[in-house]
């Protein structure tokens, strides 16, 4: 049988057509963090934002975790994700727990401050870190920003998990359950505030939340530059009379080195002009300025959102 050449053309410019297209499209991936957490939701709506902003992009929203995120971009894994300052300075460094320096890793933007809470069940007799001492700890697995402060945390105390009855390594939901049915009696994790899983948990059991006074706070900075000190007010949660000091981090998008400057070029600026939209679904983002998206956190720049920075006159 006989070819016909008209449709054998047709055919070829169908497949060329095809290919420019795909060859044309970016296909990106972002690491966020886990279900019940702020990091998923803002990363469905930075998806909406990117998908818009640069053409013919479309992009994949995929659970993480700080450290685990940067660990990802650098693999080349996705190219962008969320990271917490104080764990992506120390992949930046190669310090513990990373593996060597992760020198893929680029700044696109700073978004908002997230909040360490230490949580103990008010009837479990803790007033303190270091009274957790023999208590059942839940918190984030391994490759969470915040489980590595939970170590830190009970570092400065002189405890670590080994002078725990037990430690679970859990998400925010299950981590719940455990101190609702009196599984669990400390709770830590990282999170803006009012924190919704530490509100559900205070829906049904009376709650502490744990202070780290100044000296406790200066112990952690020794241990990695990146920790900050904050307020959580009076009021935040239910029964909660005083003012609680503790540390934190600011959360920061970061992107692949590697990704083209064009590219993080777009998505910085349509980030910065769509603050309103991310802060409608992440409280702590509401007043968010391009100023504030250009501190520097101690990550260097991407190229792409420097130019940005600096046509904005914030650099």
């Amino acid at each position: 049988m006989k070819s016909n050449p008209i449709l054998a053309t047709l055919g070829v410019a169908l497949a060329a057509t095809t290919f420019c297209s795909a060859a044309g499209a970016q296909q990106l991936k972002m690491m966020t963090g886990p279900q019940g957490g702020s990091w998923y939701p803002l990363g469905g709506a930075i998806q909406g934002i990117v998908e818009k902003a640069v053409s013919g992009a479309s992009m994949q929203v995929l659970p993480g975790a700080g450290i685990s995120n940067v660990v990802g971009v650098n693999a080349g894994k996705a190219e962008l994700g969320f990271g917490n300052a104080v764990s992506s300075v120390d992949g930046v460094n190669g310090a513990a727990p990373f593996k060597g320096k992760q020198d893929n890793v680029c700044q696109v933007a700073t978004l908002y401050f997230q909040y360490f809470h230490a949580v103990a069940l008010a009837d479990a007799g803790v007033k303190s870190m270091g009274e957790a001492k023999g208590k059942v700890l839940t918190t984030q697995q391994k490759g969470n920003t915040g489980e590595q402060m939970t170590r830190d945390a009970l570092k400065v105390y002189g405890l670590d998990y080994a002078a725990m009855s037990k430690v679970n390594h859990s998400n925010y939901t299950d981590s719940v359950s455990q101190l609702k049915d009196g599984h669990a009696q400390v709770f830590t994790l990282i999170t803006t505030v009012p924190a919704s899983s530490v509100m559900d948990l205070a829906s049904a059991r009376d709650i502490r939340v744990l202070d780290f006074p100044n000296d406790k706070f200066l112990a952690l900075q020794k241990i990695n530059k990146g920790y900050d000190k904050r307020i959580i007010k009076a009021g935040s949660y239910p029964k909660q009379d005083k003012d609680v000091q503790t540390i934190g981090t600011w959360t920061h998008l970061i992107a692949s080195c590697k990704l083209p400057t064009d590219t993080v070029y777009k998505i910085t600026k349509a980030l910065a002009e769509n603050v309103g939209n991310l802060g409608n679904v992440v409280k702590a983002v509401k007043g968010l300025t391009v100023k504030d998206m250009a501190a520097d956190v101690g990550v260097p720049y991407h190229p792409g959102a420097k130019k940005y920075y600096q046509e904005a006159k914030v650099l």
